[in-house]
């Protein structure tokens, strides 16, 4: 019998996830060369689709990450309104099927930059001042 010692640590909230940066540079390069396609003959379908998965895997992050720091805003902030619309907008795109075609892996990309457009002007905006519990 064999006993596996790999261990999955629980993380329900997503907390160790948060910690982690995101590896962006290289895909903000993905997302460059992407869009730059300017016919289908640019790769195989194979290909289209595995740099729609990687792009669609990147953007789940990615929005996990603006959701997060949404969350932080109040409830009636503009910058919180505005992440909700891209995130309601970027749920509906990634659920989507995705094909092996340009224009379906450029959409991805396309959602990749307007998240980490929406997660810069969310990391800019000021910070939700803090009361403190039973004073105010």
């Amino acid at each position: 019998m064999h006993t596996s010692s790999h261990t999955v640590p629980y993380d329900p909230d997503g907390l160790i996830e948060a910690e982690l940066p995101l590896d962006r540079e290289p895909y903000e390069s993905l997302v460059k060369a992407v869009l730059a396609w300017t016919g289908e003959e640019t790769f195989a379908v194979r290909d289209h689709e595995q740099i729609g998965l990687q792009l669609t895997s990147h953007a789940r992050a990615v929005a996990s990450d603006v959701r997060r720091r949404a969350n932080q805003l109040p409830k009636n902030s503009g910058p919180r309104a505005l992440a909700d619309i891209v995130l309601r907008e970027a749920e509906g795109r990634l659920s989507a099927t995705l094909e092996g075609t340009v224009h379906c892996v450029q959409n991805r990309a396309r959602l990749v930059r307007a998240l980490y457009e929406r997660l810069d002007r969310l990391e800019a905006a000021p910070a939700p001042e803090r009361v403190a519990p039973g004073g105010g």
